[in-house]
């Protein structure tokens, strides 16, 4: 390991470990803290009975892991220190840096990146595929680029040029900022290209899906029946205005016909109940979220993807409802089970102190005797952990239902 390396690690470390503590309060990770970085999955473990039984009833053809994030480099934020303090991006380049086992300030940083996701994806059947993600810039309202907020990005040509690397395992989301002057150009450029759906994370990128500057784009997206995922519930990950992510912002796109994937299904924070006016109470995004879903004009409109809901801070309440609405049992199915869509939000799955499957064992979602595997497998592949965890999770002897995993016939 390389001296500069070393000096990231250790910094990451440290934030890891805080990070951890604060969420396991104060109880130091079942996991450890770093990424092992293990290789290829042992025999052992690609043969469990834990694996096998995730694969049971699933066509591995049809399962398209639908949050998949990649990025040109460790780096974010601005020279000039914002929107965060070097410091606390330094950390975090070390954080992601581990959890996809690459070395930060390597050169051939996006390189070594898609390497590390590639293998991980040559332990899954063939068929299983990952869709990469885009994020355009933070931009003002007039669509003009601000670097000064704009914490990471990645070029729609980036990721479509990854996804060509490898046909057979990759696909590709799209990004673009609805105030760009030429968005619906870009539109049309980037559906001419195979972008399977448009991605925004609003809080970072200064987007207000309720502003009428978005009614074009809408236009152009429910036309070319193109969905738009969009990040729901509070953001951590990258600064700016939660509210933003507010849950309700989405009528505006859902009365104009636009196919919404909520991600994460808004399973963490607090938004404020616009229903109620401008100054209603803040209640919880997930009680927001469910509040659409249970619409029935947008019934065929909105669906939400799991990416990153076993994560501390996600499960509880929120996590028992998405088991109850989206399970499939013997005697009745859950009327959420082909509104929900796999994707594990990689490379979080890698970073250990935000998982942890015996606090699901306490919350009675998950065998006690499935702690083990689950830790030995993430070890090796963070992605079959997440898929394996997944479907692993029971409520009141359901699972989650296998047409969720099968997100390859919502997409294609």
């Amino acid at each position: 390991m390389n001296r500069n390396r070393r000096h990231w690690l250790a910094a990451g470390l440290a934030g890891i470990a805080g990070y951890g503590a604060w969420r396991m309060r104060s109880l130091w990770p079942q996991d450890g803290v770093t990424n092992p970085c293990l290789g290829p999955l042992p025999r052992e473990l690609a043969d469990h009975p834990l694996v096998r039984e995730a694969w049971t009833g699933l066509d591995p053809q049809r399962i398209w892991d639908g949050h998949v994030h990649i990025f040109t480099s460790a780096a974010a934020g601005h020279p000039e220190g914002a929107p965060w303090p070097h410091w606390a991006s330094g950390v975090q380049a070390s954080v992601i840096a581990n959890a996809a086992c690459t070395d930060p300030v390597a050169q051939d940083f996006a390189d070594a990146y898609l390497g590390r996701l590639l293998a991980l994806l040559a332990d899954m059947p063939a068929g299983y595929k990952a869709l990469l993600l885009a994020l355009d810039v933070h931009r003002d309202v007039r669509g003009a680029p601000v670097p000064a907020l704009t914490h990471f990005s990645v070029d729609n040509d980036f990721c479509a040029d990854a996804a060509k690397r490898a046909p057979d395992r990759f696909e590709w989301i799209a990004s673009i900022h609805p105030y760009r002057p030429d968005a619906l150009d870009e539109l049309a450029r980037v559906k001419a290209l195979g972008a399977r759906a448009i991605k925004w994370i609003p809080s970072a990128q200064g987007i207000d899906p309720a502003s009428e500057r978005c009614d074009a784009f809408y236009a152009a997206l429910a036309e070319g029946r193109l969905p738009l995922l969009t990040h729901t519930g509070e953001e951590r990950a990258t600064p700016g205005d939660d509210e933003l992510d507010n849950p309700l912002r989405l009528r505006r796109a859902l009365d104009r016909g636009v196919r919404i994937i909520a991600a994460h299904c808004a399973t963490m924070g607090q938004s404020r109940d616009l229903d109620r006016g401008p100054d209603g109470p803040m209640v919880g995004s997930f009680a927001l979220f469910e509040r659409l879903m249970d619409e029935p004009s947008y019934e065929k409109l909105l669906v939400g993807d799991l990416a990153a809901i076993p994560q501390l801070g996600r499960t509880g309440a929120p996590l028992r409802r998405i088991l109850e609405r989206g399970a499939s049992g013997r005697t009745s199915d859950g009327d959420w089970r082909r509104r929900l869509l796999h994707g594990s939000d990689y490379p979080l799955p890698g970073l250990l102190p935000l998982y942890s499957p015996a606090d699901l064992v306490d919350q009675g979602l998950l065998d006690p005797a499935a702690v083990e595997p689950l830790i030995a497998i993430r070890r090796h592949n963070p992605l079959l952990f997440d898929f394996v965890f997944k479907r692993s999770l029971r409520l009141d002897g359901k699972r989650l239902a296998d047409d969720i995993f099968h997100t390859r016939d919502f997409f294609a």
